[in-house]
This record gives structure tokens, sequence and C-alpha cells, in this order.
């Protein structure tokens, strides 16, 4: 199946973010997650053949080297990766997946393990065949374990970078701004490239009282002022 094909099989999951902006989030399915799963199988798989290997050579002390290190590769490999690696396994990452919080967030520890421990459960009876039937039900195709870590699997194919607004100019804000505002300000700023021009001009126009203006004015000379509170020339 292509990947096309593929996606044709997920759906969306728009959020928005404290600061407005709506992400939408494509739930990867069953088969590329599939797939990616059988990736990381035959990496972990692959370790504990040369663990078993390296264990036998020591006899009898082997065996408690050998059982730690299946503990490590099966339950600490999956969590550690999601964790420390933005959300990505070797077989997530070979297959452009991320697993993240179902509110655009990153991962965390404490979900990381949930999601992985209920594997268990989705196993059963045999095949993930709980957790497939649970992904059939679910609007995002998530399986129990996701559904009680609050976490989705999402189509994350490497972006190319976006290019930066550059607003030449420096402008001082009409009125004093309190920290908070200036740092709604900056975050503007960084984010501008990102959004729509309506939606530039919609913030514009709620914060038209620090610079005089609002619209497709304002918004530009928005960016001024965050110019001016980052000290550039």
């Amino acid at each position: 199946m292509s990947e096309r094909g593929m996606r044709s099989l997920d759906t969306v999951r728009e959020v928005y973010t404290p600061e407005g902006v709506a992400l939408r989030l494509p739930a990867a399915g069953p088969v590329p997650r599939a797939l990616a799963w059988l990736i990381d199988t035959s990496v972990r798989l692959s370790l504990m053949t040369v663990v078993a290997i390296v264990a036998g050579m020591f006899g009898k002390a082997g065996i408690g080297i050998h059982l730690i290190a299946y503990f490590l590769i099966f339950w600490a490999y999956p969590i550690l990766f999601e964790v420390l690696w933005d959300g990505q396994t070797l077989g997530k990452r070979a297959m452009s997946l991320r697993v993240i919080s179902d509110d655009g967030a990153p991962i965390g520890w404490l979900a990381s393990i949930v999601r992985n421990l209920l594997r268990t459960v989705d196993f059963l009876p045999i095949g993930y065949a709980t957790g497939l039937i649970a992904g059939f039900f679910d609007p995002w195709g998530r399986r129990l374990g996701d559904m009680v870590a609050r976490t989705m699997v999402i189509h994350a194919p490497a972006a190319a970078p976006v290019p930066r607004v550059q607003v030449e100019g420096v402008y001082a804000p009409a009125q004093p701004l309190r920290p908070q505002e200036q740092a709604a300000v900056i975050a503007f700023a960084d984010r501008a490239s990102l959004l729509t021009q309506a939606r530039r001009e919609e913030l514009a126009n709620i914060a038209a009282p620090a610079v005089g203006i609002g619209g497709a004015l304002g918004a530009l000379r928005l960016q001024g002022v965050a110019n001016w509170l980052l000290g550039r020339q």
C-alpha cells in the first residue's frame, strides 16, 4: 500500500495552543504503526541475541546479566527513546511517526511508561487484537494504552526549515508593556511565519493599543516592537 493510501485511513485532530494557534495533528493509522513496531521488534530481538551470546560466555553468572539486559531492552527501549528522542523510536523514525500528548505537547515520562506498560493488555489475546479493535472505535485510531496515557501517534515527516519573516525597522511600543505582554509580542514575532495573514492581522488588532495600529500594518509594527524589545538595530 502506498504512503498516500495509508494516509487515507488516517484522521486529523485539531487542537489550539495557548496562543490561539491551531495545530493539525495527522493521526497515524494501523499500517504505518504496525511497520514501525516490526522494525523496533527486529532491533530488540537483534540486541537480545547479541546479549544472549555475550552472557553465555559467563556461564551461570551470565544468567543474571541476560535477565537484566532483557528487561532493559524489552521495557526501557521504547520509553527512553520516546522521551529522549522527541517521541520517536528507531521504528517510528524510519516510518516518519511520532508519539505526542493528545494536546500536541511532547510526551513525558509518566505518559510513556503508561502507554508502554499497557501494551500487554493491547496485545491480548494475540497479535495486538485488543489494541486493533480499540483503534477502530477511537476517532484517532488509538489503542487502549494511548487512550489511558492520553497520547497519540502522528505522521511527522521531516519538515523543511520555515523561513523566518524578517522585518526591518525598530519601533518602540505606544505604551509601556508588562513582562507578560513583552513575552507575547516576542512570541508573535517568532511564530509570525507560521500564521496565516488573517491570523496575524487578528492578533495585531488585539494588540493595537501597544503599537497604535492594527491590521496588516499593525502586524508589521508588532514585529518591529519585538525588534525593539530584543535590542535589534
